[in-house]
């Protein structure tokens, strides 16, 4: 797709992942070729940076209206409800989750947009699937609603390649480690407060067991799988909406000792609440071969280099008096 010369609408552009693909994706394509789009009232530095829309995905109108006024091309729709508020608001979940990419296809497929990603999830898992590398083509049997959503979503997505030839692509991804958005709802959130907790209290309470493994990919790998997914060769793709992807594995004790490295007086315990459950369904590694094979997928951080830079723009940010955490 020549998106230089097209519009790109991000949905959900004040979460974890919209508020820094948008300055990604501007960056790449310029300021008024990238129009955010939230419910929330987005951070100033969205707002300022390009063009912002209020927009409501579970409103087709609204949805249409935004394609039409801004002639968009290409989608990324990154609005939706994870994994643990989820299971507190399961109907509210399945309106957004569900109804909203819907509203999101049916309006591409009637308007003429090219090309979408709608992200998946690890939560597409669950007991029944194997939990160590776990494969690209395996039971999907999730306990979350979240999950089904991400289920659905997948199938919805495959559906509108097959029938309707629109070019929809996504990644099932692991969770998201972030040094510019607060934890936001994710079970795998524990892996950004820590952080937090690390520089500003040098302890941190954590929701899950010391033992619990899962896998993991930093902001900026995350970013890199989206844009390289959707620069792909779409007669490369075997697989569409749902490739696995990841980056590393670990233990919440595994990260509380790499922490340790850089913080020797930080401390650590543990109370598993609700999310030990949701955890316990997910896999502990992923098979992302066929994202190697069919995008030459790589990913630049492990579980070192990632702890590491964490730490050293958090801690620059508490120097600056710029850290912000309501924790």
């Amino acid at each position: 797709m020549t998106v230089e010369t097209e519009t790109i609408l991000v949905t959900g552009a004040s979460g974890q992942i919209g508020s820094e693909l948008v300055p990604a994706l501007r960056k790449i394509f310029g300021p008024d070729k990238v129009i955010a789009s939230d419910v929330a009232e987005p951070a100033l530095s969205l707002k300022n940076s390009g063009p912002f829309e209020r927009l409501d995905v579970t409103s087709r109108e609204d949805l249409a209206r935004a394609i039409k006024n801004h002639r968009v091309k290409a989608i990324y729709h990154l609005a939706a409800i994870l994994s643990a508020t989820g299971e507190k608001f399961p109907q509210k979940a399945w309106e957004v989750n569900i109804n909203g990419l819907y509203n999101v296809l049916e309006a591409s497929r009637e308007l003429g947009v090219k090309q979408i990603f709608c992200p998946s999830s690890i939560a597409v898992f669950g007991p029944a699937t194997p939990r160590i590398n776990t494969p690209q083509d395996t039971i999907l049997s999730p306990t979350t609603i979240y999950g089904v959503t991400k289920v659905a979503g997948e199938h919805l997505a495959d559906y509108y390649v097959k029938k309707y030839n629109l070019d929809v692509r996504g990644c099932r991804f692991p969770g998201i480690i972030s040094n510019e958005t607060l934890p936001g709802g994710g079970t795998t959130d524990y892996a950004v407060a820590i952080f937090y907790e690390a520089i500003i209290h040098r302890k941190y309470t954590c929701f899950l067991k010391p033992e619990t493994r899962l896998p993991m990919m930093y902001m900026p790998d995350c970013l890199k799988s989206i844009i390289q997914l959707m620069a792909a060769d779409f007669s490369r793709l075997k697989h569409h909406s749902n490739f696995n992807v990841t980056a590393m594995s670990f233990s919440a004790a595994e990260l509380a000792a790499e922490i340790k490295k850089h913080l020797p007086d930080f401390s650590i315990d543990y109370r598993p609440d609700f999310r030990q459950a949701i955890a316990d369904s997910w896999p502990e590694s992923i098979d992302d071969r066929a994202a190697r094979e069919e995008w030459d997928w790589q990913p630049d951080y492990d579980l070192p280099r990632m702890t590491a830079d964490m730490l050293r723009i958090l801690g620059e940010k508490q120097k600056q008096g710029k850290l912000t955490y309501p924790g």
